[in-house]
């Protein structure tokens, strides 16, 4: 009976769905201070390293969010890209859970991660979603006027 409890309750799963969960959450708030950031300035934040105006993952951005948020993860991190036009961005995650149903449409076959990521980043390196470039982003938000 012990065996087939653990097996049901999944821990490791569970923990895996909740730190994609706590992703998700993270990106829809940017999501949010990027749009009110757009309406006070008529343009979305730089970047610099794939951070918000060079700001580390955790550090405040007042008046928009108290912190940005960084992965719950130590070995993964979010990326925050816009053109120097400022009129659009991407923000990007690396979900552990592979088969999440809002993952990017179309994942790339060979790197696990969201088509578009490759093309509208310039500089961009296969997998930047991990510390050491091993995680894919496979989970993306985007302005209005663009898709992840």
């Amino acid at each position: 009976m012990a065996v087939g409890l653990f097996s049901v309750i999944d821990p490791v799963g569970q923990l895996q769905k909740s730190r994609d969960a706590e992703r998700k959450s993270d990106l829809k708030e940017l999501q949010k201070a990027l749009e009110l950031y757009y309406q006070d300035y008529g343009i979305y934040p730089s970047q610099t390293s794939y951070k918000i105006l060079n700001l580390n993952w955790g550090n405040p951005w007042g008046p928009y969010l108290p912190t940005l948020p960084q992965d719950p993860s130590s070995t993964r991190k979010y990326i925050y890209y816009t053109p120097s036009d400022g009129q659009s961005y991407w923000l990007y995650a690396s979900l552990e859970k592979t088969d999440d149903p809002q993952l990017c449409p179309n994942l790339d076959v060979t790197n696990k991660e969201c088509p578009s990521i490759g093309t509208n980043i310039t500089g961009y390196t296969v997998k930047s979603c991990g510390t050491s470039n091993d995680k894919p982003c496979n989970f993306g938000l985007s302005s209005p006027n663009t898709t992840p």
